[in-house]
C-alpha cells in the first residue's frame, strides 16, 4: 500500500469518527428534548405489580439488595445503561455516570464504541475508570454488525482492554440502522461472525438490543453463539427508530418510517420470559421502559439477574454528580422498600414473589 493510500484512509476514518462524534450529540439532543417513546400498545413493566405483605416478618435493616454478576460483587442488581460517548459532552456524561455508580456499588455499560475505533483519540471520552476506579463492573459496547464492516477481534480486544472494561456488549440494532440515514445494514452471516469472535476474546461477551426486544427466536441463535448473557432492551421505553426518525429530514422516507415503527419488537416483559427460558444458566439483564424501583422489582421477580436503566439518568447527568446519585439512591431505596413490603430479605427471595398483572387483575 503506497502512502498516499495509507494517508487517504487515515483521512477518511478521521472524516467518519467526526461524524459519528456529531451524531452522538445529535442523539443526546434528541433524546433529552424530544418525544421518542415507543409507539403502540406496550407498556413497558408499568402495568405489574408485587404482591403486598402487610406482615412481613423481617425489619428494613434488614433486606440485603447485594448480588454478583460475572463474578464482579454488586451492592445492588442494578446496571447504568449503555447511553453515550465519543464526543466531550459525552465525557462529562459518562463521567457523572461513573461516579455516581461507583458511590452505588452497581455496574455500568458504555455507550458504542465505535468512534474510538475511528479516531483513537476519543478513548478518553470512555476512559471512566479514570474517574471512577471502584466501579465493581464496566461493559464496553460496540455494534455487532461492525464484524461485517472490517472489525476485528484483536480491534474489539483492544478496545474494551484499553478502558479496562470487565465485559463486552455486542449491540443488536437492525431497526435502527435501517432508519437512520447513515446506518449499516450488512447483517448476513453476522451469526457465524460473532460465534467466530466471542470464542476469540479472553473476557465475557454479551448481546443486547437496544429498545426492540430479543424475541424467542432470536434468543435461541444468540444461545448456540456461546455468549455470557443478554440484555433484552424491550419496547416499551426509548425507541431508537424513533430517535433516528427525529434525525431525519422532515418528509424523508426514513423519518416517516421511523415513526411508525417506532413501537415494533418484542415487549419487555415479554423479552424477559423468552431470553430467561432460553439462557436457563446465562445472565439475562432486563432493560427497555426501566423508569422506577417497581420496574426494577418487578423485572427481578420475572426472573432477571439485574436490571439496566439509561433515560432516567440522562438528563441529572447533564446537571451534576449529585444529580445523579440522587436519581440512583431514590431507585435503590424504592427497592429496598419494595422488598421490605414484599417480606423479601434479598434479591433471591423477591424473585420468589408473584407478580400481579394489573390489567388482568392476576
Amino acid at each position: 500500500m503506497t502512502n498516499e493510500a495509507i494517508t487517504t484512509g487515515a483521512t477518511a476514518r478521521a472524516s467518519e469518527g467526526a461524524v459519528v462524534s456529531s451524531r452522538k450529540d445529535h442523539h443526546l439532543d434528541v433524546v433529552l428534548q424530544k418525544d421518542v417513546g415507543s409507539r403502540g400498545p406496550a407498556l413497558g413493566l408499568g402495568r405489574y405489580t408485587l404482591e403486598y405483605d402487610a406482615l412481613p416478618e423481617l425489619d428494613l435493616a434488614e433486606v440485603d439488595l447485594s448480588t454478583t454478576i460475572l463474578g464482579k460483587s454488586l451492592r445492588a442488581p442494578l446496571v447504568v445503561g449503555a447511553m453515550t460517548g465519543g464526543s466531550e459532552r459525552a465525557q462529562s456524561v459518562n463521567a457523572r455516570l461513573a461516579r455516581a455508580a461507583a458511590k452505588a456499588g452497581i455496574g455500568m455499560a458504555l455507550g458504542s464504541q465505535r468512534a474510538m475505533l475511528l479516531r483513537p483519540e476519543l478513548r478518553k471520552t470512555f476512559a471512566v475508570r479514570a474517574e471512577a476506579p471502584s466501579l465493581p463492573l464496566l461493559f464496553g459496547n460496540v455494534g455487532a454488525v461492525q464484524l461485517n464492516y472490517g472489525v476485528g477481534k484483536n480491534d474489539i480486544a483492544a478496545m474494551v482492554e484499553s478502558v479496562s472494561a470487565d465485559a463486552l456488549f455486542f449491540h443488536l440494532n437492525p431497526l435502527q440502522e435501517a432508519i437512520q440515514p447513515e446506518g449499516d445494514t450488512r447483517f448476513s452471516g453476522l451469526a457465524n461472525r460473532m460465534r467466530e469472535v466471542v470464542a476469540a476474546l479472553p473476557f465475557p461477551v454479551l448481546a443486547k438490543e437496544v429498545g426492540s426486544g430479543i424475541s424467542e427466536r432470536t434468543a435461541k441463535k444468540l444461545k448456540n453463539i456461546g455468549l455470557a448473557g443478554v440484555e433484552v432492551a424491550g419496547v416499551g421505553g426509548t425507541s431508537w427508530a424513533h430517535v433516528e426518525a427525529h434525525r431525519a429530514a422532515d418528509g424523508t422516507v426514513h423519518a416517516e418510517v421511523g415513526r411508525r415503527l417506532a413501537g415494533f419488537g418484542i415487549e419487555t416483559s415479554e423479552s424477559l420470559r423468552v431470553v430467561r427460558r432460553v439462557f436457563d444458566t446465562g445472565v439475562v439483564i432486563a432493560s427497555g421502559g426501566i423508569r422506577t424501583g417497581m420496574d426494577v422489582a418487578v423485572a427481578l421477580a420475572m426472573g432477571a439477574d439485574a436490571v439496566a436503566l439509561a433515560a432516567p439518568l440522562l438528563g441529572p447527568a447533564h446537571e451534576s454528580d449529585e444529580a445523579v446519585t440522587h436519581a440512583l439512591d431514590s431507585i435503590l431505596y424504592e427497592l429496598r422498600v419494595i422488598c421490605f413490603c414484599t417480606g423479601a430479605r434479598n434479591i433471591g427471595e423477591l424473585r420468589g414473589v408473584r407478580v400481579i398483572d394489573t390489567h388482568k387483575g392476576s
